[in-house]
C-alpha cells in the first residue's frame, strides 16, 4: 500500500533534520524528473530561511536535454530557489570506456565543484527506496561485498563534497502520487525506459519477480549493521596508528593477526588516506598486496598500488607517496591569499606570485639535509617544494624557508574516519 503524500512529507522532513539540520546553505541536484522535482519542492518546505541553490547537468547525451535542463531551471526559479545549468565537456574528462560511468562520474565531479564555488555545506540527491533496491540487485550482479550490498548510504563525503539522500524512506510511486496531490508536474527521462542501462534493466527485473522493496531494502539496512561492526573492529585493530608527513603507519602484529576482510579495510583506508584517493583500487589488487604484505619481511622490496609504497619497516606497516605519483601531480599556483593545495595531500602558504608547489624529487636531496626531517629518501623526494621556474625557492619539510609552510591535509583522525567511510 502506498503511503499517504502527508507521510511523505513527515518521512523526508525527519531526514532532513537528521542528515541537514545544522546547515545553513544546500545544493539541490535537480534533474528535472519526478524523484528530483519532489525532492526540491519538499526541501523547500522545510528549509525555514536556509540558504537553497538548484543545479542540473546537462551531460547532452541526447535531444531533448538542454530543454529539460531549461524547464527544471523554470521550476526552481518559481520556488525562489537559484538555479545553473552545468554542462560536461566530454574531452575534459577521462574516458574510461563506460559512456554512462564516465557521465556519472562527471556529474559528482561538476555538482561539487559548483557547491564548493557557492559556498553550499551539502548536495541533496533525490535517490529513492526504489532506488535502494535496485542497487541492491546490480550490485548483486557484480558480486560486490558487504559494503557494497549494504546500499546507499543517506551521507557520503566524496570528490570534495557531501552527499546527503533525504528521501530514501520513501518510495518512487508515494512521491509521485504526492506530486500529483498538489499540481506539481515533472519531467520523465526516455532513458528510464532504455534497456541498455543496467539500472533499467534492475527495475524490470525487479517488477518481473514481483520482489518486495522493503524487504530487499530491509536486506541492505542489516548488511549495512554488519558493515557498521566491521569498520568498528579496524578501528580496534588500528588502535596506535600514527600519521606523519603525511604518511601512515600501522602497527603491524595486530594488523597480520586480523582477519582478510579487517587488514583490507585498514589497507584501504590507508592507500585513500595517503593518496587522497576518493575511491579505492580494484578489490583483486588490494588482496594481492594484502598477501604479499602478510610474507614481506622487514627491509624488503617495495610494493607500490594506487600511487603509494606499503613496507614493512620498524614492526610497523609504512605507507608513504610514491615519488613517481607525485611527481606527476599537477602543479599548483597561489591563490590570491598565497596558498595552494597540491596533490590532495598537503596545504601550502606563503606562496609568492610566479612560484609553483611541485614534487622535490630526488635530484636536490644531495644539497639538502633530508635525513635530519625524518623521512626516508621517498618521503623526501615526494614532499612538497616550491618552485620558481626550474629553480628550487625551497623544500619546507626540511629546510625552514621564512613564510613558506606546508601541512598535511589528513591526520591520524581523518585516518580513523575513513574506515567508516563508504
Amino acid at each position: 500500500m502506498r503511503a499517504r503524500p502527508d507521510k511523505v512529507e513527515t518521512t523526508v522532513h525527519a531526514a532532513l533534520d537528521r542528515l541537514a539540520g545544522s546547515a545553513d546553505a544546500l545544493g539541490i541536484a535537480l534533474s528535472g524528473g519526478g524523484d528530483s522535482i519532489a525532492m526540491m519542492h519538499l526541501v523547500q518546505g522545510w528549509a525555514g530561511g536556509r540558504r537553497l541553490m538548484a543545479a542540473t547537468v546537462d551531460h547532452g547525451l541526447r535531444p531533448g536535454s538542454a530543454d529539460e535542463a531549461r524547464q527544471a531551471g523554470q521550476a526552481a526559479e518559481a520556488l525562489g530557489i537559484g538555479h545553473e545549468t552545468l554542462f560536461w565537456q566530454r574531452g575534459d574528462q577521462g574516458a574510461s570506456g563506460n559512456l554512462m560511468a564516465d557521465a556519472r562520474l562527471a556529474r559528482l565531479r561538476l555538482l561539487s565543484d559548483w557547491a564548493r564555488g557557492r559556498g553550499l555545506a551539502a548536495v541533496l540527491l533525490g535517490h529513492t527506496r526504489d532506488d535502494q533496491a535496485e542497487t541492491l540487485v546490480m550490485r548483486l550482479g557484480r558480486g560486490a561485498g558487504i559494503d557494497g550490498l549494504s546500499g546507499m548510504a543517506a551521507t557520503r563525503r566524496a570528490d570534495g563534497m557531501v552527499w546527503l539522500r533525504p528521501m530514501l524512506g520513501v518510495g518512487r510511486a508515494d512521491l509521485r502520487d504526492w506530486l500529483r496531490a498538489r499540481g506539481i508536474g515533472w519531467t520523465d527521462d526516455p532513458s528510464n525506459d532504455n534497456d541498455a542501462f543496467d539500472r533499467v534493466r534492475a527495475r524490470k527485473a525487479l517488477a518481473a519477480l514481483d520482489l518486495p522493496l522493503p524487504q530487499l531494502v530491509q536486506v541492505a539496512e542489516n548488511l549495512s549493521m554488519a558493515r557498521d561492526a566491521l569498520c568498528a573492529f579496524a578501528a580496534q585493530v588500528a588502535e596506535g596508528a600514527q600519521a606523519r608527513h603525511a604518511a601512515l603507519a600501522l602497527p603491524l602484529a595486530p594488523f597480520r593477526a586480523a582477519p582478510t576482510e579487517i587488514r583490507r579495510r585498514l589497507l584501504v583506508a590507508g592507500l585513500r588516506f595517503v593518496s587522497g584517493a576518493d575511491y579505492p583500487p580494484r578489490r583483486a589488487a588490494v588482496l594481492h598486496l594484502l598477501e604479499a604484505l602478510q610474507n614481506d619481511a622487514p627491509g624488503s622490496a617495495r610494493l607500490t598500488l594506487d600511487g603509494v609504497i606499503a613496507q614493512v619497516r620498524e614492526g610497523a606497516l609504512c605507507l608513504i607517496r610514491e615519488p613517481r605519483a607525485a611527481a606527476i601531480s599537477p602543479a599548483a599556483s597561489p591563490d590570491a591569499q598565497g596558498g595552494a593545495i597540491w596533490d590532495r595531500r598537503w596545504r601550502v602558504v606563503g606562496l609568492r606570485p610566479g612560484q609553483q608547489v611541485r614534487a622535490l624529487g630526488y635530484a636536490p636531496l644531495p644539497g639538502l639535509d633530508w635525513r635530519a626531517s625524518g623521512m626516508g629518501r621517498d618521503e623526501a623526494a615526494a614532499s612538497p617544494a616550491i618552485w620558481s621556474g626550474d629553480d628550487l625557492v625551497a623544500a619546507p619539510l626540511i629546510r625552514d624557508q621564512a613564510g613558506i609552510r606546508a601541512t598535511p591535509l589528513r591526520g591520524v583522525g581523518d585516518f580513523g574516519a575513513m574506515l567508516y567511510t563508504h
